[in-house]
C-alpha cells in the first residue's frame, strides 16, 4: 500500500516544542491526531495509545499561533489546511472563543480498496459503518479514486467538512479525476446532495457522514434516481443502525406489523412483529471494525430482514493478511435484539465456522439451497413421547452430511435455529413450504390445518409434531428425525463393501422393513431366519435408527424381530 500524508506540512503550523518531538517520534507515521487544550500539556495519539509530548502547558499564544496558520473555521468548528487532508477541530468556550484544538492527520491510502474491488464493479451503493477514527473517510477517499481513475465512473463528492479532498478550491491528488462540490453550512449537506443529481449528471456520489433525517432521505431520493451511493455513517453494527431512528431509513426503516393468527401461527411468532418498512437506499453495508478486517453483507435487504426475525446470519469477513493477499471468512451470528418472543440467547455469542475460502471477485453467496438434495418420502410421526430420547453420540456432522429444510408451523423459528446450531445437526429452516423436506409443527395445531397436511401429501413431504413449543421437545424431535434419515445420509455402496449376496440381501431387507412398516405404520416385524454372523450385522443397521431388536427361535431359524419406539 501507497501512503500520503503530508506530514510536514501539519508540523508546520505547530509550536516548536510540539514539532520538534513529533518529527523525531520513531512512531510519527502511525500518529493519528495531536490534541492541544489550553492548560494542559500537548498530547500526541497513536494506535497504541496516547503520549505526552511536552512538559510544557498549552497557553493562549500556542493556540493563537496555530489558529493564524490554518484556514477559517466554518460552522460545524472544522478547518484544515489548504491541499492537505489534515482536519483541525476546535474547542470553544461560553464566549465563543477557541480553547482546544484536535489536528486529525489526513492520509491517503492507496490500495485498501481491493478488499472490496467486486462490490465496487457491480455498481451496487455501499454504505460504510464504523466508530469515529476507524477509517471511514480513507476508505471512501480512495473509492472515488477507485471508481473515477480505474473505473471511469463520473463521481461527484459532497465534502462539507473538506475532510475528503482536503482544505482550499483545488482538490487533494487523492481523489483522482473525481469531482468535489463543497457546502458551505453543514445543514446544507443535503440541498448540495439533490443539486449533484441535477445539476451535474453524475454516475456516482460520495457522501461522508450522512447524520440527519433529511440526509437520509436526500440519499433515498437520490438512489431512485438510478444513481450509485457510496456513504458512511456512524454505528459500529448495522443492528445499530436499525435502532437508529434518524438514519434507519438508509435500510428501508423498521415498523410494527400485525399478523393474523394463521399467519403467527405459522411463523411460530407474536401477532405483533418488527418488519422492513421499504427497500434500503443501498444494496450493501460494510462494518469497518479495524483497517485491515472488514465486515460485508452482500445484501442488505435480507441481512435486516434476518436481524428482525432473529434469524441465524451468514456474513463474509474479509481481510488482508500479513503478506497482503486477501482471504474471506464465513461466519454466523445469532442475534436476538429485535425478536422478544421465544427463549434468549447470548445475543453477542458468534457462532463460527470459519473457512479460508480466498479471494474471488464474484459475489460469494451464503444460499444453502445449493446444498440441498431432496427428500421424497411423507409420513406423520409423533415426538411428544419421551421414549425417543436419542444419545448425542448418534449426532452426524453438519460437516458430512447433506443438509434438510424444516418447514416450522406453530413452532418456535429461533428455538428451533439455536438448536440446529448448538448441536451441529444437518438441518436448515426454509420459509417456503414447497422447498421444505421436513414440516415441524405443534400436535395440536396440524389437524387444523387440512390445507398444509394436502400439500404436504401431495409434495410427499414429511410431517413431525410434537406436543409443546419448547428446547426439549425441539431438541428430541431433530434427533429423532435426524436418525430416521440417518441411513439416507449414509453411502449405501460403503455400507455394502466387502460383502457377498446373502449379506447384502439380508440388509436390505431391514432396511425396506424399517422404513415400510416400523416408520410407517408403527408395527413390529420378524425378519427371515439368517445366520449368527448376518443377523449381527442386522442388528447393527437397527441400532442405526435407534430402534430395538430380539432374536427369536431355534438355530439354524433362528431370526430378528424389530420392534417400533
Amino acid at each position: 500500500m501507497l501512503i500520503a500524508d503530508d506530514l510536514d506540512k501539519l508540523l508546520e503550523i505547530l509550536p516548536d516544542f510540539i514539532c520538534e518531538p513529533l518529527a523525531k517520534h520513531p512512531d510519527r507515521k502511525s500518529l493519528i491526531e495531536v490534541v492541544m487544550d489550553l492548560g494542559r500539556r500537548p498530547e500526541a495519539r497513536f494506535p497504541n495509545g496516547p503520549q505526552y509530548l511536552s512538559a510544557q502547558i498549552i497557553s493562549w499564544h500556542d493556540l493563537d499561533f496555530c489558529i493564524k496558520r490554518v484556514g477559517h473555521f466554518s460552522g460545524d468548528n472544522r478547518s484544515g489546511i489548504e491541499r492537505t487532508l489534515h482536519r483541525i477541530s476546535s474547542i470553544r468556550n461560553r464566549k465563543g472563543n477557541i480553547i482546544g484544538l484536535t489536528c486529525r492527520v489526513g492520509r491517503a491510502i492507496f490500495g485498501t480498496i481491493s478488499i472490496i474491488r467486486d462490490l465496487l464493479e457491480k455498481g451496487q451503493s455501499i454504505l460504510l459503518l464504523g466508530k469515529p477514527g476507524v477509517g471511514k473517510t480513507t476508505a471512501i477517499r480512495e473509492i472515488a479514486r477507485v471508481l473515477a481513475d480505474e473505473i471511469e465512473k463520473r463521481v461527484v463528492i459532497i465534502d462539507t467538512s473538506n475532510e475528503i479532498a482536503g482544505d482550499g478550491d483545488i482538490p487533494h491528488p487523492a481523489i483522482g479525476r473525481a469531482r468535489r462540490m463543497q457546502v458551505a453550512r453543514p445543514e446544507l449537506q443535503h440541498q448540495v446532495m439533490i443539486e449533484a443529481v441535477e445539476n451535474h449528471m453524475p454516475e456516482v456520489i460520495i457522501i461522508d457522514e450522512i447524520g440527519t433525517e433529511l440526509e437520509a432521505l436526500a440519499a433515498r431520493t437520490i438512489a431512485e434516481r438510478g444513481v450509485q451511493l457510496v456513504g458512511t455513517a456512524h454505528g459500529n453494527y448495522l443492528e445499530s443502525l436499525i435502532k437508529n431512528p434518524i438514519l434507519s431509513d438508509l435500510i428501508g426503516g423498521v415498523q410494527y406489523v400485525t399478523l393474523g393468527d394463521d399467519e403467527a401461527k405459522r411463523r411460530g411468532s407474536q401477532k405483533s412483529i418488527l418488519e422492513r418498512k421499504s427497500a434500503p437506499a443501498f444494496q450493501a453495508a460494510i462494518e469497518i471494525h479495524e483497517r485491515d478486517n472488514w465486515i460485508v453483507h452482500e445484501k442488505i435487504d435480507e441481512t435486516v430482514d434476518q436481524i428482525l426475525q432473529g434469524s441465524i446470519l451468514f456474513m463474509q469477513r474479509r481481510k488482508f493478511n500479513a503478506e497482503g493477499s486477501i482471504c474471506i471468512e464465513c461466519e454466523q451470528f445469532a442475534s436476538s435484539n429485535f425478536v422478544s418472543n421465544f427463549t434468549s440467547f447470548n445475543n453477542n455469542a458468534k457462532l463460527k465456522n470459519n473457512k479460508n475460502l480466498g479471494f474471488v471477485k464474484n459475489s460469494y453467496s451464503h444460499d444453502l439451497r445449493y446444498l440441498l438434495n431432496h427428500q421424497e418420502s411423507m409420513k406423520i410421526i409423533d415426538q411428544s413421547s419421551s421414549k425417543n430420547q436419542i444419545n448425542d453420540k448418534n449426532i452426524i456432522s453438519i460437516n458430512d452430511s447433506k443438509i434438510m429444510l424444516i418447514y416450522p408451523y406453530s413452532v418456535n423459528l429461533q428455538q428451533i435455529e439455536a438448536t440446529i446450531h448448538t448441536l451441529q445437526l444437518p438441518f436448515a429452516v426454509t420459509r417456503d413450504l414447497i422447498k421444505a423436506d421436513i414440516i415441524l409443527s405443534l400436535r395440536s395445531n396440524i389437524k387444523q390445518n387440512t390445507k398444509l397436511r394436502q400439500i404436504a401429501k401431495a409434495k410427499q413431504i414429511t410431517i413431525y409434531t410434537i406436543h409443546s413449543s419448547t428446547i426439549s421437545n425441539i431438541t428430541r424431535a431433530l434427533k429423532q428425525m435426524l436418525n430416521i434419515s440417518k441411513l439416507s445420509h449414509l453411502h449405501w455402496r460403503h455400507l455394502c463393501e466387502n460383502k457377498n449376496r446373502a449379506e447384502i440381501i439380508a440388509l436390505a431387507e431391514a432396511r425396506r422393513a424399517i422404513e415400510n412398516v416400523i416408520i410407517n405404520k408403527k408395527q413390529s416385524v420378524e425378519l427371515l431366519s439368517r445366520l449368527a454372523y448376518i443377523r449381527k450385522l442386522q442388528h447393527h443397521l437397527i441400532e442405526s435408527y435407534n430402534l430395538r431388536s430380539r432374536s427369536f427361535g431355534e438355530e439354524p431359524n433362528r431370526r430378528l424381530r424389530i420392534y417400533p419406539n
